[in-house]
């Protein structure tokens, strides 16, 4: 399972860098939150459903390819690979917008979360059926 890719564009500024004067690893983190949350929010307004919904992070397995520096424009993209029980996986690149060249990969898991119970639960056929799954 592959759908479209989700993408958005930032570009860095000087509060993003390191002491080295690259983005700093946290950054990465940080838009990777943002892209997948995004990309959530465009899936419910898309499909006219209210965010009842809580996901969090299970892991991110991060590759850094090459450095990111001042004022590069960077293309955010994220898409999900798929689901298991109360998981979803998802990709996300970040690019530099004008080389296409990928400066970080990340393999992401995510947990879905009950909103009434705080605790994980399987994920429900709304959602599978919003990115369309067949359960």
């Amino acid at each position: 399972m592959q759908e479209e890719r989700f993408k958005m564009e930032i570009v860095v500024r000087n509060s993003d860098l390191d002491d080295l004067n690259h983005v700093n690893n946290v950054r990465y983190v940080k838009w990777m939150e943002d892209v997948a949350k995004a990309h959530w929010f465009h899936l419910l307004e898309k499909n006219n459903l209210e965010n009842k919904y809580i996901w969090v992070v299970a892991n991110h397995f991060v590759e850094y390819k090459r450095p990111a520096l001042l004022d590069y424009k960077l293309s955010l993209e994220t898409y999900l690979t798929g689901f298991e029980e109360n998981h979803c996986y998802r990709m996300i690149e970040i690019k530099n917008a004008e080389t296409g060249k990928i400066m970080i990969q990340s393999k992401s898991k995510w947990c879905y979360i009950d909103s009434k119970t705080n605790r994980p639960a399987p994920i429900p056929d709304e959602i599978l059926d919003l990115v369309g799954i067949l359960v």
